[in-house]
């Protein structure tokens, strides 16, 4: 029989397990928004230009499938499970953390999603606050664009914005490195964006109107 401490201490081990995922992902979001170029070696011709036409066209992604969303974060997280395994810290916690950061893009997808996309289970997870509410992330894509990073719920992105982490390291990245944050063309007053954006224009006010899905919070 499992007792009320036992049960407690199972759903602290849950909480942090999604949190921490939730962190990481976050941290990611944040430095491929602020600091990922085209011209960055490595990383650049693959998270530069997904990011910029999803700051553009922020629902534009949701017709990827969850592979094409979720296969990066797949290999790194099957990546920790290799890991854990051999160093012989694998646990249920390694593998929900494993399984919330696989899936963190697909969260994030939902997102921007409506209800009738979601379908029942999905949307009520999101009213029930367990997922992030559309409502809340669309913060992250109003200018400056520069908070709300975290996508799995609602929990985090108060606290770290409220403390101002993300503003601290990029002061001292170019405090200490020079690393200064990249421009963002798709806020107000910053584009046009690149030339190759023109391809997606005709999608432009469809995908603005859709932000926030109707029924959202």
């Amino acid at each position: 029989m499992i007792t009320l401490k036992t049960l407690l201490v199972i759903l602290l081990k849950i909480a942090v397990a999604v949190l921490l995922a939730e962190l990481v992902a976050g941290a990611v979001h944040w430095f491929e928004d602020a600091y990922v170029r085209e011209d960055t070696p490595v990383l650049g011709p693959i998270m530069a230009r997904p990011n910029i036409v999803h700051h553009h066209f922020p629902r534009y992604f949701t017709r990827n499938t969850w592979w094409e969303s979720s296969r990066d974060l797949v290999a790194l997280s099957a990546g920790l499970i290799g890991a854990a395994w051999y160093f012989k810290f694998l646990s249920w916690p390694v593998w929900l953390f494993a399984a919330v950061s696989a899936n963190a893009n697909q969260m994030h997808k939902w997102t921007h999603r409506t209800p009738k996309e979601n379908g029942r289970v999905i949307t009520w997870l999101q009213r029930m606050r367990v997922l992030q509410t559309p409502r809340h992330h669309a913060l992250h894509h109003t200018d400056p664009k520069n908070s709300h990073y975290c996508t799995v719920t609602n929990v985090l992105n108060p606290v770290l914005d409220g403390m101002r982490i993300w503003d601290g390291l990029e002061w001292v990245l170019a405090k200490t490195v020079g690393l200064r944050r990249r421009e963002d063309t798709s806020i107000h007053g910053h584009g046009p964006g690149p030339e190759w954006l023109a391809e997606y224009k005709p999608n432009l006010q469809r995908e603005r109107k859709s932000l926030v899905p109707a029924g959202g919070r």
